[in-house]
């Protein structure tokens, strides 16, 4: 046997089986499924095209029908309950008895390891503070802004009328209208479906200037005090970088620019559409923080902030030292992680 090519051990097995099929009367049933298997196996085994077929004939398509399963059978056969991305087990099952009207209640206290460095919890007290606020708001720009904002503690992070659809963009601002918090507009600009429902408005500015561009690219402050000043929008937030996407710009290919997210972004339909690695505006620490306090007084007044991922500390600090010198400084910081992991980014870019 080990001077014989594995190859030749699978389709002679089964023809032998169909052969010893054919001579039992009792095993002819056997003769519908093993047909096509030995037909596929031949078919493998002459073909010339794909060496693991040729070599493991039906064995190799095996491989892969196991490849294609991996992920089901690894969800219920291998990860326990906590494990999973971005969502466990548990969380699922939390999420389809809430869904379904059953009880969501989970028996025998937490699996979770609550004494770890990442929970928090409040302890009982016999003496609770009696005056504690209903809703819970921290005030942005109070005493930098003339119309600082009373923002919730929980609010709608970015994501880009083009990467939501309308009716999801829609949606989520008219939750917001309904919760009493923001919803953050993301670099694509304000859009139509974002002024419907009502709801609070931060509106997201990348290094591409949607809703506030030139048609060279480049910042347009008359656009900007326009867009800036509608009642809607309480707060801007400048993206310097997100995620694993620090750095790198962005392209928005023509293909993708339809005449909604054209007249939302500013910029002509069906035309590729780049944003830079870096904002034009401004070069340096100083040039930026000056850059926010002419956008605090185009907008009439409203909190500026800027949104970052910390992949470079020396970066930061060097922000920190120019508000220092300058007496300038962003109204909020967004802190967008330091380890590169948004699911936007390409694979080859996440750390």
């Amino acid at each position: 046997m080990e001077h014989i090519p594995f190859r030749y051990i699978v389709p002679a097995g089964l023809l032998a089986s169909i052969g010893l099929a054919w001579w039992w009367e009792p095993a002819h049933w056997a003769l519908w499924a093993l047909f096509p298997l030995t037909a596929l196996a031949l078919w493998d085994f002459i073909q010339h095209e794909h060496t693991l077929r040729r070599n493991y004939p039906l064995l190799g398509r095996i491989r892969w029908l196991m490849e294609d399963l991996r992920p089901f059978a690894q969800a219920y056969i291998v990860e326990d309950d906590l494990d999973g991305r971005p969502f466990s087990h548990q969380a699922r099952a939390l999420v389809y008895a809430r869904a379904k009207g059953d009880l969501d209640s989970h028996p025998m206290g937490t699996e979770l390891d609550v004494y770890s460095d990442e929970y928090e919890w409040l302890s009982h007290s016999i003496v609770p503070k009696p005056d504690v606020p209903e809703h819970w708001r921290v005030v942005v720009g109070a005493g930098a802004c003339s119309q600082p904002y009373s923002s919730a503690l929980l609010n709608i992070s970015a994501m880009s009328f083009g990467s939501l659809s309308a009716r999801a963009i829609e949606a989520l601002n008219a939750g917001a209208a309904l919760g009493g918090f923001a919803h953050n507009t993301g670099e694509g600009a304000i859009s139509r479906y974002h002024r419907s429902p009502g709801g609070d408005l931060i509106w997201e500015l990348g290094s591409g200037y949607f809703g506030a561009r030139r048609p060279d690219g480049n910042f347009d402050p008359d656009q900007f005090r326009d867009n800036a000043r509608d009642a809607q929008v309480k707060m801007i937030e400048i993206k310097l970088s997100q995620g694993a996407k620090p750095g790198h710009g962005g392209v928005l290919p023509g293909a993708k620019v339809t005449k909604e997210i054209a007249e939302a972004r500013g910029v002509p339909v069906g035309e590729t559409v780049t944003s830079p690695a870096a904002h034009p505006a401004f070069a340096t620490p100083i040039e930026m923080l000056e850059w926010l306090a002419e956008l605090r007084e185009l907008s009439g007044g409203k909190p500026v902030g800027l949104k970052l991922c910390v992949g470079q500390p020396h970066e930061l600090f060097a922000i920190g030292k120019a508000m220092l010198e300058t007496g300038l400084h962003p109204d909020f910081i967004t802190v967008d992680g330091a380890e590169g992991g948004t699911g936007a980014a390409p694979l080859e870019l996440s750390n």
